[in-house]
């Protein structure tokens, strides 16, 4: 992994706030706890994630509600990596499609886009990979996520 000083201000930004953040959410914690950022840029974040027992469902697959546990906090990570903000405001509507499984032991590749983030809503998409081979692989599942962002922007520096 590169050294702090060759990482973006997102990337940097991004791993502070998984750092900081992750451990006061129940749920993030319980799901996202081995998630390691490998990059990012302004509105674009990729991460990758083994998968253990408790991301699956009684099939032995990726469990839908992980999935879209998983697209609610890129969303966010994605809106973050903007404009380097803490809080990426709050969830509008979320939406998951399901495309192929994932099972345990296996890895997923997470990428989140902000492709709009305007004064009052930000629209991401996400895409969530199987790694194969060590490279980004079969489309697992990809989802949208709209949040209500007025008032998480910045502050300007005085």
């Amino acid at each position: 992994m590169a050294s702090d000083d060759s990482k973006s201000a997102e990337h940097q930004h991004i791993e502070g706030l998984v750092q900081k953040r992750l451990p006061t959410s129940p749920i993030y914690a319980f799901l996202l706890s081995d998630v390691k950022i490998k990059s990012a840029s302004k509105g674009h974040v990729i991460a990758r994630l083994p998968l253990e027992k408790n991301h699956m469902n009684s099939a032995g697959s990726l469990h839908g509600a992980v999935s879209a546990a998983i697209v609610d906090w890129m969303g966010g990570m994605s809106i973050s990596s903007h404009d380097l903000r803490d809080k990426s405001g709050v969830s509008v509507d979320i939406h998951v499609t399901y495309q192929s499984g994932a099972k345990l032991g296996e890895e997923i590749e997470i990428e989140g886009i902000a492709e709009r983030v305007g004064g009052s809503l930000a629209f991401t998409k996400i895409n969530i990979y199987k790694v194969e081979e060590g490279q980004r692989g079969k489309v697992v599942a990809t989802g949208t996520h709209t949040k209500f962002v007025k008032g998480s922007e910045p502050k300007p520096a005085s």
